[in-house]
């Protein structure tokens, strides 16, 4: 039987998390929310909506999603299959099935959830993110030969492939570190489209100027340090 965790990385979402996991298909062994230092009552929601919940307290998306490797690595038996999806409802739980499917039925390694544009909710992104977006997967196609279309956080990963890739990015270059590895480490991979509405709360990162700058300093920094390996 194959075994399937989920983490969720978290800052503030406690209006949130609680949807985010019931909608989580059954098919999922464990859920670890992973509080990135929340001030409100996301620990709290997710705790009673059945998740673990881990607390990280230095700030940043990949410090929080290596707090919940560095848990799953700690235990007897580890997951086949780790799933990264955000705690703000944007993306939708219940599409982890399509997500998960091309490495159950086909063998891939690791599946992105692209938010194409038929399939997104309208004002869902904001120009930056789809303009970051275009920009960095273009580099990447330019540059490596890529066929991503999206730096989308709904992902999945066998969990074996995940270790190999020694993912280190603490902030905001997180999702595309493990696509660029990923490329570079010749993982199979595959896009599968999926809906993406507009988050419940603001964005700590595209709803600042100062994330939305931060994000695309980093991103573009992790493209041209691999461009010239």
């Amino acid at each position: 039987m194959t075994k399937i965790n989920v983490i969720i990385p978290a800052y503030n979402e406690a209006d949130s998390i609680a949807s985010v996991i019931k909608d989580i298909p059954d098919i999922v062994d464990e859920i670890i929310v992973v509080s990135n230092n929340s001030n409100d009552a996301t620990e709290e929601n997710a705790k009673k909506a059945g998740a673990t919940v881990l607390t990280e307290k230095n700030r940043g998306y990949g410090y929080a999603c290596l707090k919940g490797m560095d848990y799953v690595a700690q235990k007897t038996i580890t997951p086949d299959i780790i799933v990264f999806l955000d705690g703000d409802y944007s993306d939708y739980p219940e599409e982890l099935t399509k997500i998960v499917a091309p490495i159950l039925n086909d063998d891939i390694d690791f599946v992105i959830g692209a938010r194409i544009k038929r399939l997104r909710q309208e004002g869902s992104m904001t120009v930056p993110q789809i303009f970051g977006n275009w920009l960095a997967t273009s580099l990447m196609k330019l540059f490596f030969g890529a066929k991503f279309s999206d730096l989308g956080p709904f992902r999945a990963i066998k969990y074996d492939k995940l270790l190999a890739l020694n993912m280190e990015d603490k902030t905001y270059g997180w999702t595309v570190e493990m696509q660029l590895k990923a490329i570079k480490q010749k993982l199979t991979y595959t896009e599968v489209p999926v809906n993406y509405r507009n988050r419940i709360g603001v964005s700590k990162v595209s709803g600042t100027a100062k994330g939305a700058i931060f994000a695309g300093i980093k991103i573009l920094s992790w493209i041209f340090k691999y461009s010239f390996k």
